[in-house]
């Protein structure tokens, strides 16, 4: 799917050798959050030296919670299903404040056994990230015992034709090793390895929860039907609606000009409803769950823009969960 992000790399960073930690001689010591002012992100004050990174976002201060709608899982046999009248997570991820990003900031945390890409800058001249042989990222929750953190991401963050936990393992090493608050060093002298991974993953699920996705557009009318197309302006209207600004909305799919309905026409916009995509700036730590609702960065859909172009497809009946 295309997308409205840009990918940068934050070479002076990079350069500097900082791949344990987004900033170079980061204390474990302080960060005591609850006694600071939390500042905004992208704001004037968000800004390493004017405050602690650890308790305001300062390096991927325009932060996006992504959902999928997939139609199956791929892995029904294994009991891997969708959740029933619910979007699913993709994940958190921490864009600069102009809408570009950057990726993989911290190889000593590096979980995925796919990166994609597999360098820290897509290209052949980034830094390899290579693939994580060791042991599922979901082993990490149940040593923390957090067993119904784990059951909540088994049936609402499910990967596609995959198990899930790869999925988790490149979210967390791609995007949340790119947010100054959980860099290590802000856990303190007592950090026990891997707390940051389970904070993160409780931090995505948080932010999912308040974007009921399914709901809000079943209360505009917009169901999935294998019957009926949507336009793309009822599903933003509905979204803006309920969220307060316009999320991206994210299409797959075959180009409508591509399709018989659209034979002929200029829209080479997608037309099958996949991804929705929502920004915010956060107030203080990520891990408050405190943002600020803001329009999506560039433009906002790839979807096509033709009246009832856009489908918005049922799922597979074997691949929900009853």
């Amino acid at each position: 799917m295309s997308t409205a992000r840009g990918l940068v790399v934050a070479l002076g960073l990079f350069s500097q050798g900082v791949l344990g930690g987004l900033y170079r001689g980061l204390s474990k010591a302080n960060h005591t959050c609850s006694l600071a002012e939390p500042v905004l992100s992208c704001s004037n004050e968000a800004q390493p030296g004017l405050v602690d990174t650890c308790c305001a976002e300062t390096f991927g201060g325009l932060v996006l919670q992504t959902q999928f709608w997939n139609t199956y899982t791929g892995l029904e046999k294994e009991g891997q299903l969708l959740p029933r009248d619910s979007w699913t997570i993709h994940g958190l991820w921490p864009d600069f404040c102009n809408g570009s990003y950057t990726q993989y900031c911290d190889l000593k945390r590096q979980y995925d056994p796919f990166p994609a890409p597999n360098t820290t800058t897509g290209t052949p001249d980034g830094k390899p990230v290579k693939p994580w042989k060791g042991k599922p990222i979901s082993d990490y929750l149940e040593h923390f015992k957090k067993y119904d953190l784990l059951a909540f991401m088994e049936k609402y963050w499910t990967g596609l034709n995959q198990p899930s936990w790869i999925l988790w393992a490149h979210e967390f090493s791609k995007h949340a090793t790119c947010f100054s608050t959980f860099d290590t060093e802000c856990y303190g002298p007592s950090y026990s390895e891997h707390e940051e991974v389970v904070d993160f993953f409780t931090t995505v699920t948080s932010y999912y929860q308040a974007l009921p996705t399914w709901r809000w557009l079943a209360d505009s009318g917009i169901t999935p039907s294998n019957r009926t197309a949507y336009s793309v302006s009822d599903i933003r209207s509905a979204l803006r609606g309920r969220f307060g600004k316009v999320p991206y909305i994210g299409c797959s799919g075959p180009r409508y000009n591509e399709t018989k309905a659209g034979r002929g026409s200029q829209d080479r916009g997608q037309t099958v409803l996949s991804e929705m995509w929502y920004y915010y700036h956060v107030r203080g730590q990520v891990q408050r769950v405190d943002g600020t609702p803001v329009d999506a960065t560039g433009s906002n859909t790839n979807c096509a823009t033709t009246k009832h172009a856009v489908w918005y497809y049922e799922r597979t009946r074997r691949s929900v969960a009853h």
